[in-house]
């Protein structure tokens, strides 16, 4: 059975309070130092960080809240922030939301009533409730994703990543595209990206593109797709993500349309499946491991008082494949 505080404070003949100041870095007398450790190593206690953490004034938890578990952009971002934060001696704790916005405002709070010392915040968007939460908890926070003036951000280069989409699929020969979007409640991938994609074709003057919108869940842009292919046949379709970008292979693939010979398809992300399906996917790389290695870095930063830059763009990289056709 696993020793407790009160435990050690009985073997080594102190008050709970005195092996909790030891246990926080407090002042205790040599003798009692000694006695602590000795009880300590003798039966491998480890200090419950968390419980320490909701008495300590400083705590050594940073709460990180995702829209949603299922995602490979999340999770390679939750490897790189809790690799990060271990070397830094720090431990994380997740609050999925399932994009709901009123369980990321909670998640805030919640984090607050555990003390923990910052916040990394992966959403969608930044409202005005929001921001009263992070007024309200006096805590550092930190915005991965999503850019706002007011906070402490680090961000993809969405708009580039449209723009050198753009240009390539142009250069490759394609006039007749269809763009599938998402809602621009997502201000990086529904607003940025697609305003990157944008400026790329105004540059072409014979081209027609058409704007659609779907969720990123792979199943509702099987169905769009279906929508968009029965009614008019495009030379490409640039998907907003790679996971939409699989759901339009998906769809092309039970109507007998060939890619790339039929439909070039494209994404954004670079997960690690679309260099393994076929054909492979043309997509650009976005560095997700970086990112929460550095998210990691700098909300150590804001919780120790240091400075930190107001916004952070990460660089993006086109990787050409197999699933875009030259005409």
């Amino acid at each position: 059975m696993n020793k407790t505080i009160a435990d050690i404070a009985q073997m080594a003949g102190v008050a709970k309070s005195t092996v909790s100041r030891f246990l926080n870095g407090g002042s205790v007398s040599e003798n009692t130092r000694q006695k602590i450790e000795r009880i300590i190593k003798q039966y491998n206690y480890v200090p419950n960080t968390f419980a320490r953490s909701l008495k300590a004034k400083k705590t050594s938890i940073i709460g990180t809240v995702v829209p949603r578990l299922d995602s490979y952009a999340t999770s390679q971002t939750l490897i790189g922030i809790d690799e990060e934060l271990r070397g830094l001696q720090y431990q994380m704790l997740i609050a999925n939301t399932s994009q709901d916005m009123q369980r990321e405002i909670d998640a805030i709070y919640d984090f607050a009533r555990q003390k923990v010392s910052g916040i990394i915040l992966l959403a969608a968007e930044i409202t005005d409730a929001h921001l009263k939460a992070i007024e309200d908890i006096q805590i550092p926070v930190l915005l991965v994703g999503q850019q706002h003036e007011l906070l402490h951000s680090l961000i993809h280069n969405d708009d580039q990543a449209g723009y050198v989409m753009g240009k390539h699929v142009i250069e490759r020969g394609h006039r007749d595209i269809v763009y599938l979007g998402v809602s621009e409640r997502d201000q990086a991938v529904g607003i940025h990206r697609k305003r990157g994609f944008q400026r790329a074709v105004a540059e072409c003057s014979d081209c027609k593109v058409r704007y659609y919108e779907t969720s990123f869940k792979m199943s509702e842009a099987v169905v769009t797709a279906q929508t968009i292919l029965e009614a008019s046949m495009p030379t490409l379709i640039v998907a907003a993500t790679d996971n939409i970008a699989m759901g339009v292979m998906k769809t092309a693939f039970s109507l007998n349309i060939s890619i790339p010979q039929h439909l070039s398809v494209t994404g954004f992300g670079d997960y690690d499946i679309t260099e393994m399906i076929h054909p492979t996917l043309t997509t650009v790389k976005y560095h997700y491991l970086q990112a929460g290695m550095l998210a990691a870095a700098h909300i150590s930063q804001l919780v120790e008082g240091q400075s930190v830059r107001q916004k952070t763009i990460l660089d993006v990289e086109l990787i050409s494949r197999e699933s875009v056709d030259k005409i």
